[in-house]
C-alpha cells in the first residue's frame, strides 16, 4: 500500500512539473498539490464558482499508524476579510465535508469542518494554503480529532 501511495505521489508531481503553465491564478480550474501535516499527502481542489469548490486529499494519517486517510470537503470562500492584499488574493475558507481512515484492522468515519486561509498568486497557477479542521468520528465510535496542514496547489 506503501508503494502504491508513493507512486501515486511521484506520478502527480511529475504531471505538475511537465504541465506548469505560465498563467495568472483564478478561481477556475483544478489545482494539484500536496500537504503536510496530518494528514500527509495529495490534494486536490477544483472550483465550481468564484467563490465554492470543492476540495479532496488522499494521504497517510500519524494516527493510527499507517492508515490512509480519504476526505472531501464543500469550501465557500470569502474574498472580502483580507481585501488589502497588494498582490494576489487571500481569502478565508470554510466548509463541510467527510473524512474515512483506513487502518489495518479498522476503519474510522467522521464528518469534518474544515477553516483556512487560501493565498492564490496573481501572476502564477499556484495556491498555498493553510487549514485546521475540526472532526467528529462517529464509526466505529464517536471520537473527536482535530487535523492541521499546510499545503500547495498547482492549477491546471
Amino acid at each position: 500500500m506503501k508503494k502504491l501511495i508513493t507512486a501515486l505521489f511521484l506520478t502527480a508531481f511529475i504531471t505538475i512539473s511537465v504541465n506548469t503553465v505560465s498563467q495568472a491564478q483564478t478561481t477556475d480550474g483544478v489545482g494539484i498539490g500536496f500537504m503536510v501535516g496530518e494528514p500527509t499527502g495529495l490534494t486536490l481542489k477544483t472550483w465550481t464558482s468564484d467563490e465554492n469548490a470543492f476540495a479532496l486529499g488522499v494521504a497517510w494519517s500519524l494516527e493510527p499508524i499507517d492508515a490512509i486517510t480519504i476526505q472531501g470537503d464543500y469550501l465557500w470562500h470569502n474574498f472580502d476579510v483580507f481585501d488589502d492584499i497588494d498582490s494576489g488574493a487571500l481569502p478565508l475558507y470554510y466548509g463541510i465535508g467527510a473524512r474515512v481512515i483506513l487502518a489495518e484492522n479498522d476503519v474510522h468515519v467522521g464528518a469534518r469542518i474544515p477553516v483556512g486561509l487560501n493565498y492564490l498568486f496573481e501572476d502564477a497557477p499556484i495556491g498555498l494554503f493553510l487549514e485546521v479542521a475540526p472532526i467528529f468520528d462517529f464509526a466505529p465510535e464517536t471520537d473527536f480529532d482535530v487535523d492541521g496542514v499546510l499545503g500547495i496547489r498547482f492549477y491546471l
